[in-house]
């Protein structure tokens, strides 16, 4: 196995990339955590043996394993009081250093309850044509960032209080002009929280993350999945991320590690969704529910589809390849759950280039009126089914949500010794 380790979601997320991280903190001596796209929209939900449970958004899905570090880096957009929300309730199920253990890439764009009052604002405008946004303003923050890129708010402005007051003004004043009063505190109100942001955690440079690499074992935790990719998703119903392999590798070349890295591209058994947009195998008769995603107001209802390997092999190609995947959900293969192999107009998906959003609006067009073809029957070993299908080893798989629950194969992701208990964490880099 390379030295770092970096998983990817192969469908709409929720695979269970966070119960993978925490695995993989579990079995190999982890030094950090990094996430790279995404921000506080991320719901990784992790289980301990003991019963305690997180849902990951911001910190590093490994934050219960001692020592372990989380680092946000530039391509995350960072959100402090949701951020500082989520620290107080990993204190209460006896994680209490998680802020101490954290860094944070200053260039990483803020997320402010002006971003997300815009967010949800141009949301509910579009009545019955929602693209199921998470309503929290990372999107919002992206393009404001894109529009504005020396005047976006960013982590290290928040030690830096005047700047941050100048540019948190500007932000608020643009999207009032646009979409008239916002829902949102005023400017010296968020002051405080952001300049306490600054003085509680490491904010530290671009060469933190090549120090951390050269330190030990670097997990890099994705958000969202490949096929809600900004550039390679089904437009409009995307996110404004990069959720492919696409960050991980630009992070490791900057630090001289390029290609040091085990891509681990995760599915579910059923394929599923959160919010509208295509699910070509969605079936409402699966007798299938999942308590920790329910449906909500901003996003919409959770659905649940038959395992389409047509989608997923087009996030296979569109994040480049992977070197194993692993499979969560089998608990859940019953005999009603089926393998979509083809569609009734295609059997394959090419994805192009990134930034032709016109070509991905057609292919949404397409998906949404094309109808699934099914086996007869379940395939009597999921494993050996998948990994034929999508032509990639299936080198872990998942029967539950604890990390006791995992079985690898092979030796791609075989456990590693761990340090004695009462051994001293691997010192920051």
């Amino acid at each position: 196995m390379s030295r770092h380790v970096a998983v990817v979601d192969l469908g709409f997320g929720d695979a269970g990339k966070g119960t993978v991280v925490d695995w993989l903190c579990a079995t190999r001596p982890v030094h950090t955590v990094v996430r790279f796209n995404g921000g506080a929209q991320a719901a990784h939900n992790v289980v301990l043996r003991d019963g305690r449970h997180h849902t990951f958004a911001q910190f590093g899905a490994g934050t219960f394993h001692p020592g372990v570090r989380t680092h946000l880096s530039r391509h995350v957009v960072v959100d402090p009081l949701a951020l500082a929300a989520e620290a107080d309730h990993l204190a209460s199920v006896g994680v209490p250093d998680a802020l101490d253990r954290l860094t944070v890439d200053g260039e990483a764009l803020l997320a402010t309850p002006y971003h997300r009052a815009a967010n949800r604002a141009r949301e509910i405008a579009r009545g019955a044509d929602r693209h199921g946004s998470c309503g929290l303003g990372v999107g919002e923050a992206v393009a404001y960032g894109l529009a504005h890129p020396d005047e976006a708010p960013r982590v290290a402005d928040c030690a830096d209080p005047g700047r941050l007051r100048r540019r948190l003004t500007a932000l608020r004043d643009r999207l009032t002009a646009e979409l008239g009063p916002l829902d949102a505190p005023p400017v010296a109100d968020c002051l405080p929280a952001f300049t306490g942001f600054a003085a509680r955690v490491a904010i530290v440079d671009r060469s933190w993350l090549a120090g951390a690499l050269r330190a030990g074992t670097c997990v890099f935790e994705g958000a969202q999945g490949v096929l809600l990719d900004e550039w390679h998703g089904f437009h409009p119903y995307t996110t404004w991320s990069t959720t492919t392999f696409a960050n991980v590798d630009g992070l490791l070349a900057e630090a001289g590690q390029a290609g040091t890295a085990t891509r681990i591209g995760v599915l579910r058994v059923v394929t599923t969704r959160h919010g509208p947009g295509p699910l070509v195998t969605e079936d409402p008769a699966l007798p299938l529910t999942d308590p920790r995603n329910p449906t909500n107001p901003w996003q919409g209802r959770f659905r649940f589809g038959h395992f389409d390997a047509v989608a997923h092999r087009y996030a296979l190609a569109a994040a480049g390849g992977v070197d194993g995947l692993a499979l969560t959900h089998l608990d859940l293969a019953g005999p009603t759950l089926r393998i979509c192999r083809r569609y009734d107009t295609t059997d394959r998906l090419a994805p192009g280039p990134p930034g032709d959003l016109d070509r991905q609006a057609a292919l949404t067009a397409r998906l949404l009126r094309s109808r699934p073809v099914y086996d007869d029957a379940p395939p009597p070993d999921w494993t050996a089914a998948v990994r034929e299908e999508l032509g990639a080893p299936v080198v872990l798989t998942s029967r539950g949500p604890t990390a006791d629950d995992k079985t690898p194969h092979g030796p791609l992701l075989a456990p590693c010794p761990l340090p004695p208990a009462g051994t001293p964490a691997a010192a920051s880099a």
